[in-house]
């Protein structure tokens, strides 16, 4: 399964240039899966009032993304939702089937607990034989709530992680995937967003013993999946069956 990131410097609170944009850098392009950061349509804003979808604007692009390519598309964006506000990842498959996983752990250092409603369920999705787990930027600290329960087999996470900290989104994205024993993509923005935050390159996608798999050219990441190559890694390092036992209340 090939999974393309794009490292998207996302135009400030312009949903309409950013879809263009995005098209137009994706329109000769193939694959399974396409992946978007955090909040690609408007970069990470607590103008939540402001920029928050209120009638799908992000969901319908990606679904119309998801048709034409015949591939799934993912990413979050700002919604509004039942007069709450959400930092929403979509994973959109080609048949517009939608899944969708609200960020359950909000950034207070920046005010998003104050702004947005964190999410109430951990989202595991099914495609092309690989069971996904979706997360969102911050999730990434917060090892229990990604925790291998047996339940899948690859992490997706998009974000937007400044540069000033971009070493423990590395080091962290790596540790995910060994701990877990599965594949992990982190999708980072790039550029610089309305708060004068700077966010360098930093996309990466690890195989379960740590090693990087992912493919840089310019703006795009890709990586290749083998379902068989992890299963035969899990056959024969057993670690997850000496996993704790223990549940989280959300």
């Amino acid at each position: 399964m090939k999974i393309t990131g794009l490292n998207l410097d996302i135009i400030w609170k312009n949903k309409t240039e950013n879809f263009q944009f995005i098209e137009k850098e994706l329109q000769n392009l193939e694959g399974d899966i396409f992946l978007l950061p955090e909040m690609f349509s408007t970069g990470f804003c607590m103008e939540a009032e402001e920029v928050s979808d209120r009638n799908l604007e992000s969901l319908e692009f990606l679904k119309k993304m998801a048709k034409e390519k015949n591939a799934a598309f993912c990413g979050s964006a700002p919604v509004e939702d039942g007069g709450n506000f959400y930092n929403r990842m979509y994973f959109v498959q080609p048949d517009s089937r939608v899944d969708f996983y609200d960020k359950r752990h909000l950034f207070s250092f920046s005010g998003e607990d104050k702004v947005y409603t964190p999410g109430k369920e951990r989202v595991i999705v099914n495609y092309k034989g690989f069971r996904i787990l979706l997360q969102v930027c911050y999730d990434l600290r917060f090892p229990v709530f990604a925790r291998n329960n047996n339940d899948y087999d690859a992490i997706l996470y998009v974000a937007n992680w400044p540069e000033k900290r971009v070493g423990a989104w590395e080091h962290l994205l790596k540790a995910r995937a060994i701990e877990n024993l599965s594949y992990v993509f982190g999708l980072n923005r790039i550029g610089t967003d309305g708060n004068n935050l700077f966010y360098q390159e930093s996309s990466h996608c690890f195989f379960a013993d740590g090693t990087e798999i992912s493919q840089k050219n310019g703006n795009l990441v890709t990586a290749e999946l083998n379902i068989e190559e992890l299963k035969d890694f899990r056959n024969h390092f057993q670690f997850l069956n000496d996993r704790d036992s223990f549940s989280i209340e959300l």
